[in-house]
């Protein structure tokens, strides 16, 4: 399943490459590979490339923002971020690492909401946190 069926974002800001399972209004999960010549790379960190924490969080919201957006009831909206809460960085990401990222409605309402997501590789989580979101309309 592609993002951008969903997603209004467009690279280089669209950062999941696929989905692999959603479930309108509750949760999503999708994956991101980071190939290595991403555009953030170059300059975080040179000699020692490592993705920038707040992409992650970035990441999940927009896997997130699938799970919202398949929903019939949310179609012409767009969650924009209203708060991070509880972000907790386990671990660095690196390039060649396929990052599993997972987003769970745990409120959502026609004004916006909030969702608890998680970003892991190979298991291990790298990031974890709750995400406070607004519902704007698109026009």
């Amino acid at each position: 399943m592609n993002p951008i069926d969903w997603l209004p974002h467009r690279a280089p800001f669209l950062l999941l490459d696929t989905m692999l399972s959603i479930e309108p209004g509750l949760r999503a999960s999708a994956q991101w590979t980071l190939r290595g010549d991403e555009w953030f790379f170059a300059g975080h960190f040179p000699g020692r490339p490592t993705t920038p924490g707040v992409l992650l969080l970035e990441s999940i919201a927009q896997c997130g923002a699938v799970a919202v957006l398949s929903d019939p009831a949310y179609v012409g909206r767009l969650p924009l971020f209203g708060g991070v809460e509880h972000a907790r960085f386990r671990r660095q990401v690196l390039p060649g690492d396929t990052v599993t990222l997972e987003c769970e409605m745990t409120q959502l309402s026609a004004r916006g909401g909030k969702g608890h997501g998680r970003a892991s590789v190979d298991g291990r989580v790298a990031v974890e946190t709750d995400l406070l979101f607004i519902l704007a309309d698109l026009s």
